[in-house]
């Protein structure tokens, strides 16, 4: 037999187990690769997917600015032709060459300026969401009789002063607003929006002519997430439940009436509103939300926050509001009715429960005609204005150890009646009063107080016109009388003649 040549067994063996292991290797190893390659994948189709999405939201955005120029270019198209249709006689005969070049340079003026107002009217925004800008250029010129707190835009009438002449004339234009708005994504199914309103009556810095610099000033600060009948708001906002204000351009910076009856406020709040349709078209709204538990009380420092009386306590105020509405003579009814409700903690034991229980309506009376007002009844609510920003009153210095404290009482409301001459022209006639209880402000023989203790009963009325040629300008006139009553007996009187030149843009 031969003998069978090769390798060694051992040596055989030894090669067929090594290339074992290096096959079990590489398959590990390719095992490995498969799933860093899997979560490669994964990851560029998340973020694939997170691109297609703000694509999509991108394409969107350009689809609603594309109907907007749409509809804007075919507005343009029409005048076009409008003007070009002037070239032509009434009796179908054409123009000379000359009169027909003439009225399409005109055209073509009126298209360049169409196309540069668009191009203006587009605000950028370090987002890629739509940003708004609007505002109010506002002028006011005005002739007062009678001591008054403040010349501009009175609202009370101070005590009779032998060094002042007791009249002056002056123009302004710090009640000038600025507005931005901006339009987020939809979030939960909730459209989002942000609103920031500035004006320019925050005060009037140290220099020379400084009545006419105005200090900026925030007004309003929301944000909103609004579903199909539901809304969500957080911010600095209105008081929503105290909704309406008499129309004025006299009196923007400060609400017309205000300390006469209308209480008011730019308030840090939080709330929700839900809306229910009826029967009918009938409509009930219903809103409930904390607000910022404000007093009245001027601030301690100047740069620093300090908390206030309703502060300290560690609570918010509470607030709610139920309106009804629904169509008459063409326009909405609408009436409410509110609750408020917070604490007070002013230090050394002293403690006060500051409520409200309010109304407000708005009621078309006839075609032209409507009615519109809000009633009050409260205690201590010097944050929303009532009994002059006083909540208490204190029987001797605020921080001694035994002076007493007393909350006021007090009652008061407004009304005011409109009619609409056309839809450029309108006439408003308004009154308004503010009742502190009287024997509130008398509890104590020497009161004191953050605001003039002697004032009681504050009175206000207006009659105004307002004229629109166009929507974004308009011309007004206001007449104002104010009448003061002070706890001793006195009742000074005021006049205010306003007139006013408004640019909305």
């Amino acid at each position: 037999m031969k003998q069978r040549s090769g390798l060694p067994a051992w040596l055989r063996m030894f090669t067929v187990t090594g290339l074992l292991v290096w096959a079990v290797s590489v398959a590990a190893q390719s095992q490995e690769g498969k799933a860093a390659a899997t979560d490669s994948m994964a990851g560029a189709v998340r973020e694939l997917q997170e691109q297609v999405r703000e694509l999509r939201e991108a394409v969107q955005e350009l689809r609603t600015e594309a109907v907007e120029y749409r509809t804007e270019t075919l507005e343009l198209r029409r005048e076009l032709q409008a003007a070009h249709g002037q070239t032509t006689g009434a009796a179908g005969q054409t123009l000379p060459l000359e009169e027909r070049v003439s009225a399409l340079e005109e055209s073509s003026q009126l298209v360049n300026s169409k196309v540069d107002d668009q191009y203006q009217t587009k605000v950028e925004s370090a987002s890629k969401y739509h940003l708004r800008l609007s505002g109010l250029l506002l002028f006011n010129l005005f002739g007062n009789h009678g001591y008054v707190d403040n010349q501009d835009f009175p609202t009370w009438v101070v005590p009779p002063d032998p060094t002042s002449p007791g009249q002056g004339f002056g123009a302004s234009l710090r009640q000038s607003e600025l507005g931005l708005e901006v339009f987020g994504p939809r979030v939960a199914g909730a459209k989002t929006t942000g609103d920031l309103q500035m004006d320019f009556s925050g005060g009037f810095p140290n220099t020379l002519n400084g009545t006419s610099y105005g200090v900026v000033r925030l007004r309003i600060a929301d944000m909103r997430m609004d579903w199909d009948h539901t809304s969500v708001v957080a911010g600095q906002d209105a008081a929503f439940v105290s909704p309406l204000a008499p129309t004025s351009f006299a009196s923007v910076s400060v609400p017309a009436l205000a300390y006469a009856g209308n209480l008011w406020g730019w308030i840090p709040q939080l709330r929700v509103e839900r809306h229910f349709s009826m029967a009918e078209g009938q409509n009930l709204t219903l809103q409930a939300g904390i607000l910022d538990n404000l007093t009245g009380e001027p601030p301690d420092n100047s740069y620093l926050k300090q908390p206030t009386a309703g502060e300290a306590t560690g609570q918010p105020a509470y607030a709610t509001r139920v309106a009804w509405s629904r169509n008459l003579l063409g326009r909405s009814m609408t009436v409410g009715a509110s609750g408020y409700y917070g604490r007070q903690d002013w230090g050394l034991d002293r403690r006060v429960d500051g409520w409200a229980a309010m109304t407000d309506w708005e009621l078309p009376l006839a075609a032209r005609v409507s009615l519109t007002g809000e009633l009050y009844r409260g205690r201590a609510l010097g944050g929303l204005g009532a009994a002059f920003g006083r909540s208490v009153i204190f029987s001797g210095p605020e921080y001694a150890a035994g002076t007493q404290i007393r909350a006021v009482n007090s009652v008061g409301g407004w009304s005011q009646v409109k009619f609409r001459a056309s839809g450029k022209l309108e006439f408003n006639g308004a009154f308004g009063l503010d009742n502190p209880y009287a024997q509130d402000l008398r509890a104590f023989s020497a009161p004191q107080a953050y605001f003039p203790v002697s004032v009681a009963q504050n009175r206000g009325a207006l009659v105004n016109f307002i004229y629109r040629p166009r929507s974004d300008l308009l011309f007004s006139g206001e007449y104002r009388h104010l009448r003061t009553f002070e706890i001793s007996g006195g009742s000074p009187t005021a006049e205010q003649v306003n007139l006013t030149m408004g640019v909305l843009f």
